[in-house]
């Protein structure tokens, strides 16, 4: 495999077009392949990819028809369309990768050869509740984004997405100084630091699965929460980067994007994908 994608990359023909037509505009959404959409963009374009992939079951969910379950098959598919995100990625981008565990260790054997094991920084787990239990075993209850860069110099904004764990005492008694400088203050031989009170993020995720009667849900059988991709987003973009989705789904990655200030570029095969997500950019939850 590492063979294959070496020769992938070496025969891979650069798109050295200047042209960003679709870059200024807030948010772009195309219905039809990924691939296609990724060869049209120019190198080193996009500042983080956020993808929720075809994760590999086999199933058809009303939206969309999954891959099988086959490693040659999930090769083929993803080892281009990877090959091709590195390269529209900028130097200090990154890429999220979500999926469960049917594949996730074909996958990192994937991202490790195109964007090179030294660039992954950290296999992030998603923990979430929905209906249904196993009897028989461990109940399957999260999803894994891999997360690389494209080098050791990536944007990673530590202070938006601490984690707001702060004791109750602590509280009460730093209410005044959280509350205006978001800090703490500490003594220290005669000299008072500033730290913040808020925990470092973990690299696992505690958020529910957005429920049917939830405000956000729009139909659409694999839709992720706001709260989720945020996070994501909030990491390793600035205001005014571009961020792109080539599963976009229900336009979830979209949606975060402008209500965060970011610039966003996305398709999916499936025209109901699109069509949902114009109406949430139009307005919608």
């Amino acid at each position: 495999m590492f063979n294959k994608a070496q020769k992938m990359i070496e025969e891979q023909k650069p798109n050295n077009s200047t042209e960003t037509a679709i870059l200024p505009m807030q948010c772009y959404v195309q219905c039809g392949d990924n691939l296609e959409l990724l060869k049209s963009q120019p190198n080193e374009s996009v500042n983080m990819i956020y993808c929720d992939i075809l994760y590999g079951t086999g199933r058809n969910f009303g939206d969309y028809q999954d891959l099988k379950p086959i490693r040659s098959e999930i090769e083929s598919h993803y080892l281009p369309r990877l090959i091709e995100m590195k390269r529209v990625l900028k130097q200090n981008g990154c890429i999220y990768l979500q999926m469960d565990t049917r594949i996730n260790h074909w996958m990192r054997i994937l991202m490790d050869e195109v964007f090179w094991y030294d660039n992954f920084q950290n296999e992030l787990v998603w923990v979430y509740r929905t209906q249904g239990f196993s009897k028989n075993k461990w109940s399957e209850k999260h999803d894994v984004i891999l997360f690389y860069s494209k080098s050791k110099e990536f944007i990673f904004n530590l202070e938006a997405v601490r984690e707001n764990e702060i004791g109750e005492s602590t509280q009460k008694r730093w209410h005044k100084e959280i509350t205006e400088h978001g800090m703490i203050p500490t003594k220290k031989n005669g000299k008072v630091y500033w730290n913040s009170p808020y925990s470092p993020p973990r690299d696992w995720i505690n958020i529910n699965a957005l429920p049917q009667a939830h405000s956000e849900r729009n139909g659409y059988s694999t839709q992720k929460p706001k709260e989720l991709i945020s996070r994501f987003v909030l990491a390793s973009t600035n205001e005014g980067d571009v961020v792109a989705d080539y599963y976009m789904g229900s336009g979830t990655t979209a949606k975060v994007c402008q209500e965060l200030n970011r610039k966003f570029i996305g398709c999916d095969l499936n025209p109901k994908a699109i069509e949902i997500t114009k109406a949430r950019l139009n307005g919608g939850q």
